[in-house]
């Protein structure tokens, strides 16, 4: 077993079929190397829960693939928290029950970044793409977030979700992908309310759909300390014919920011009469340069272009200026800044 510190490395030119374990050191890294590893659960499980269950401090886990984890409780995950804080980064979780659980320590800070999730949850609405549990902060940027078997592309009851540059999807039953087609619920869910920072994401409700909310806050309560929601330079399409993009729980009464995002689609931006819109633009075809193949900048005289109004501070000193724009597969690059800035998730400069 490797000690504490370890740095362990998997060779990535060979597909593990069936190799589970839990790991307990603290403070180690396990990534791939030449290449990235497929860890195939083929059936097996470690302590019931799933591929890998990370039981130590301040794991580490970068470019690896893992799908298949089946468990008798249909809560199977590619990685499973058992320990405190993880990072997980250029990664691949797909086909699972969960693509990762969490535990609910209420003290563990998560960063999930440059990773794609695709086709997890067991098909119950019970398990998601990710489920995050009652943790202290989940950090999730700069990834690709697909296809959820019924469940949600992303559940997280953590105190502090900060929601940066991802892209959240389906792809329509037959179309190529990297993985089966998905019926999602919601695309973000923020059961539980506490200080949310949604910018510069692509968040997009396939026209088949288990649920017709795209955003979901505070939802089952509002349980977590602070009820501040920002929604600030998101592109948001609905390709259903109905909707709610941001659907707020009725015991928040904090308005929620709601600030210079463009709502492609049918649907009614939010449910919260009190919220603080402003500069937003809705439309049911925007002028995308090629919304079929996502690329979403404004095409030229796009009536967002310059429209857009600068954000401010967020009430802890934050800046809600978007400072980058997301990148086809799970990747990113720095937002133009010129003169005023567009509303939505990308500028009309960018390459």
């Amino acid at each position: 077993m490797a000690p504490s510190g370890a740095v362990v490395e998997i060779d990535g030119s060979v597909t593990y079929s069936g190799d589970v374990c839990a790991f307990y050191a603290d403070n180690l890294t396990v990534r791939g190397v030449n290449g990235r590893p497929r860890i195939d659960a083929a059936g097996q499980n470690a302590l019931g829960k799933g591929t890998w269950v990370v039981g130590g401090v301040g794991t580490v886990i970068e470019n690896v693939e893992l799908y298949g984890a089946r468990v008798a409780d249909r809560n199977g995950a590619g990685i499973r928290l058992d320990g405190k804080h993880l990072t997980l980064r250029n990664s691949f979780l797909h086909d699972n029950e969960n693509g990762i659980l969490t535990n609910n320590d209420g003290v563990s800070d998560i960063l999930v970044e440059n990773t794609e999730f695709g086709h997890n949850g067991y098909g119950d609405g019970y398990s998601h793409n990710l489920y995050i549990g009652s943790v202290n902060s989940l950090t999730f940027r700069y990834n690709f977030s697909h296809d959820a078997n019924v469940g949600h592309n992303l559940k997280s009851r953590a105190k502090l979700n900060t929601i940066l540059y991802n892209r959240f999807s389906s792809t329509a039953a037959g179309q190529a992908g990297t993985t089966a087609s998905g019926q999602p619920s919601y695309e973000v869910d923020l059961p539980n309310g506490g200080t949310a920072y949604v910018i510069g994401n692509i968040i997009e409700q396939p026209a088949a759909n288990q649920n017709p909310n795209l955003l979901a806050y505070a939802e089952e309560g509002a349980v977590n300390p602070g009820t501040d929601l920002y929604v600030v330079n998101n592109t948001f399409l609905n390709d259903a014919s109905q909707g709610t993009f941001i659907l707020i729980g009725g015991a928040v009464t904090t308005p929620a920011l709601i600030q210079n995002n463009v709502f492609a689609g049918g649907g009614t931006i939010t449910n919260q009469a009190g919220a603080a819109q402003k500069t937003n633009y809705q439309a049911v075809s925007p002028a995308f340069v090629d919304r079929a193949n996502y690329d979403l900048r404004p095409a030229s005289g796009a009536p967002f272009i310059n429209a857009g109004f600068t954000p401010g501070i967020a009430a802890s000193g934050i800046s809600l200026v978007p400072s980058m724009q997301y990148v086809h597969v799970a990747k990113t690059q720095s937002r133009p800044s010129n003169g005023t800035i567009d509303i939505g998730a990308y500028e009309a400069t960018s390459p």
